[in-house]
């Protein structure tokens, strides 16, 4: 005997007949897998991206990538600018249901700067009261400069004035961690059946080559306004094959679009390409830990041989611009790009000179060349890149070679840092502000600091600037520091990011902006047609 279908029954039905009961999902290309998803491992943008949807910090981005508040309801400042008091949001809570406290960042904030959990990115952070000597071990993790108030209430007391102190706040190592599930679980608290987050987004899978898949948080505080069900970041080192997969519908949107294909895109769909200014740097970093790279006459030797022009336009097709300074330009209140005293030279007149800097280093003539081997992550126009500029080291008399692997195994090899000669390396601004870029070259910046520089002069000119309560001194400080790192020339800066993504028309709520940040949250996408 056949029953009617039930009430229940039917309603699914039709609403699986309707698009507008359809799953929201936005498929996005990402760049490569995440090495970590613990916000105190975490390095690169790819994972930058997954952490801002899982946590909430005391701030937060919206869609145009400008400051708001984020667990943090309200805050204020003392008149030193030294002591700042955040009263969190009463509905903050985490994903099993527990109330986000004022000790979920202190006890953050603390393993972030425990030298045991090695934490690469610590020092972006030592702004906070004794944080760099938490994190060397000479002070114990009680001195930090971060204490609870009470469950709502959160101090945090700075080393210095910092300007640009909140900014930081909005960043994946300032976020909450949920301390019992994380010591419950060890180091993999990370897993997806264990990770307690607090963001509009849960971590539902992770399968490494195939998606990172993140599901809607319904515990989250704005729930209501978060119109997504599921994101999916899905690996796509190779440019060429995500366009491919992004024209026949199978991604939503994409991060880079392949040089080689920019001309295509502007022709076939140019409403889908998304180009900005960005506040991004592309570098390699030579090791200044051995000789000869620990020379700068060989550093500048290989910088000034360069044409950066030729790359940002033929090997990136205008989706890049020459850079010459350190800090990208159009960072607010910076000032114009510096640039090496060499940099008004001809290109001929800049080779002749990088010649006659390797003769005086020991590689003239009658002498073995110089060798140099440029390693690079396999993605995009990045062997393209290195293999044009071996032949312009090649020119000058360099014996060049290229070595390209997977991002994870890259990034995983800048972090570690065996001996090599060159290694391709980027910098998105986290925050704008130059020092921002600049602390990359301080030599307590271990992880960070690829180059593995060392200068005092330098390092002293960043503490200035640190201590300033002037802002015009404390410019000054910053451009004499990035003058300085101009003239050794640890870091090769060879183009500025110009930010170009591949959006579906579906997508609604993708807003360009320079820090490049595209929070799930204010995104939806519409139904196929």
């Amino acid at each position: 005997m056949r029953r009617a279908p039930t009430l229940a029954v039917l309603a699914l039905a039709l609403c699986l007949a309707w698009p507008a009961c359809a799953e929201m999902v936005w498929r996005r290309g990402a760049l490569g897998d995440p090495g970590s998803l613990d916000p105190h491992k975490a390095t690169t943008l790819i994972e930058s991206n997954i952490l801002t949807e899982l946590f909430e910090g005391l701030l937060s981005r919206d869609a145009a990538g400008r400051l708001i508040p984020g667990a943090a309801a309200q805050w204020s400042v003392d008149e030193t600018g030294l002591v700042y008091r955040f009263r969190l949001r009463p509905d903050a809570v985490w994903s099993n249901g527990d109330r986000v406290r004022a000790q979920d960042f202190v006890y953050a904030f603390r393993r972030l700067m425990d030298p045991k959990t090695g934490a690469p990115y610590a020092s972006i952070l030592h702004t906070l009261k004794n944080a760099a000597a938490v994190n060397a071990g000479t002070a114990p993790p009680e001195a930090l400069g971060a204490r609870a108030l009470d469950d709502g209430e959160l101090e945090l007391t700075l080393e210095a004035p910092a300007p640009y102190f909140l900014e930081q706040l909005a960043h994946f190592t300032a976020k909450p961690l949920h301390r019992a599930s994380v010591e419950a679980s060890g180091g993999d608290f990370v897993h997806p059946d264990r990770l307690v987050t607090n963001g509009p987004f849960l971590l539902k899978k992770f399968v490494p080559a195939d998606a990172v898949t993140l599901e809607k948080n319904p515990l989250f505080h704005d729930a209501a306004s978060v119109k997504l069900d599921r994101q999916a970041f899905i690996p796509l080192e190779d440019r060429s094959a995500a366009l491919r997969r992004f024209m026949a519908g199978e991604i939503d949107s994409y991060d880079e679009v392949p040089v080689e294909e920019i001309g295509f895109v502007r022709r076939t769909t140019p409403q889908a390409l998304k180009l900005s200014d960005s506040f991004g740097g592309y570098y390699y970093a030579l090791d200044t830990r051995r000789p000869p790279f620990d020379d700068a006459r060989v550093r500048n030797a290989l910088s000034m041989a360069i044409d950066r022009t030729f790359l940002a336009e033929r090997i990136w097709g205008g989706t890049m611009a020459p850079l010459e300074s350190f800090v990208p330009p159009g960072l607010p209140g910076y000032g114009a790009p510096q640039a090496p005293d060499w940099a008004r030279l001809s290109l001929s007149a800049r080779q002749e000179e990088a010649r006659r800097l390797l003769r005086e280093a020991g590689f003239g003539e009658g002498s073995a060349p110089l060798s140099v081997d440029i390693r690079f992550n396999n993605a995009g126009s990045h062997r393209a890149t290195a293999v044009a500029v071996a032949d312009m080291w090649r020119a000058i008399g360099v014996a060049a070679t290229v070595t390209g692997t997977d991002a994870v195994s890259h990034y995983a090899f800048l972090r570690e840092k065996p001996p090599f000669g060159a290694a391709r390396m980027s910098w998105y601004a986290d925050y704008p502000d130059a020092q921002n870029f600049l602390f990359l070259g301080e030599s307590g910046n271990e992880g960070l600091n690829a180059a593995s520089y060392r200068n005092e002069a330098f390092d002293a000119l960043m503490r200035e600037a640190a201590a300033a309560r002037d802002p015009a001194a404390r410019t000054a400080a910053l451009r004499g520091a990035e003058a300085r790192l101009l003239k050794d020339q640890p870091f090769v800066p060879l183009m500025a990011y110009r930010s170009s993504h591949l959006v579906s028309e579906r997508i609604s709520g993708f807003e360009p902006n320079p820090l490049d940040v595209h929070p799930g949250r204010y995104v939806s996408v519409a139904p196929k047609p």
